[in-house]
Parts: structure tokens; C-alpha cells; sequence
């Protein structure tokens, strides 16, 4: 086996790993019902999707001698950026409460979401 061979392989299993979980990210992000379900869809699986969908690109530009560093940043930027978004329309669910149960705030002493500085319950 040549290194172009194991290359070429590792780029197609990379993007067809990344475009079913795109798809499937997609697709739960279409059918979930509630807000609080539907955040994990993209920000899980398509994240994981792309991911592997940059991976399988970066692959196919060092296979063919011209290695970037344009997929890398993508990807980083995505990663970082992701689970953050992804925590700030959980919280704003939270506060608004649309979602169907919010969870309770803890009973200690640090901060909680839905926690208030007047609560009467601690």
C-alpha cells in the first residue's frame, strides 16, 4: 500500500463519515419538537460532520502536495465557537422558559442560571 493509496481511503471514509453525520445532524434539527432538543442536533452532530468533512478536505490537499492551514482554522473556529453558541440559546431558553422543564438551580452558594439574589428557598 502506497501513502497515496492510504490517503485517498482515509479522505473518502473521512468524508462520508462527515456527510452522514451532517445529515443526520440536519435531520435532527428538522424533526426534533422542542428548542431545548433541537440544540443538540447541530451543535453534536454537524459540528462532528463538518468536522470530519475539513478533516477529509485537508487530507485530500496534503495528498496532493499542497498542505493548508486554512482547514485547521476552520475547524478550530468551529470547535471553539460551537459548544459557546450552543450554551447561550440554552440559556436563553432558561430564562424565558419556553423549554417544557427547566431544571432546578442548585441549592448551594454559587451561581445558578435561573438562581436569584432574593430567593427565599435556600
Amino acid at each position: 500500500m502506497t501513502l497515496d493509496l492510504v490517503l485517498d481511503i482515509a479522505m473518502a471514509a473521512s468524508l462520508v463519515i462527515g456527510a452522514l453525520f451532517t445529515l443526520v445532524g440536519s435531520f435532527g434539527l428538522l424533526k426534533l419538537d422542542d428548542a431545548m432538543k433541537r440544540l443538540h442536533a447541530p451543535t453534536k452532530a454537524s459540528t462532528l460532520g463538518v468536522g470530519a468533512l475539513l478533516l477529509g478536505s485537508s487530507l485530500a490537499a496534503f495528498g496532493r502536495g499542497e498542505p493548508s492551514l486554512q482547514e485547521v482554522l476552520i475547524l478550530a473556529f468551529l470547535f471553539v465557537t460551537a459548544p459557546i453558541s450552543a450554551h447561550f440559546i440554552c440559556k436563553v431558553n432558561l430564562h424565558r422558559r419556553s423549554c417544557d422543564t427547566p431544571p432546578t438551580p442548585a441549592k448551594d452558594q454559587t451561581w445558578a442560571t435561573l438562581d436569584t439574589a432574593g430567593d427565599e428557598t435556600r
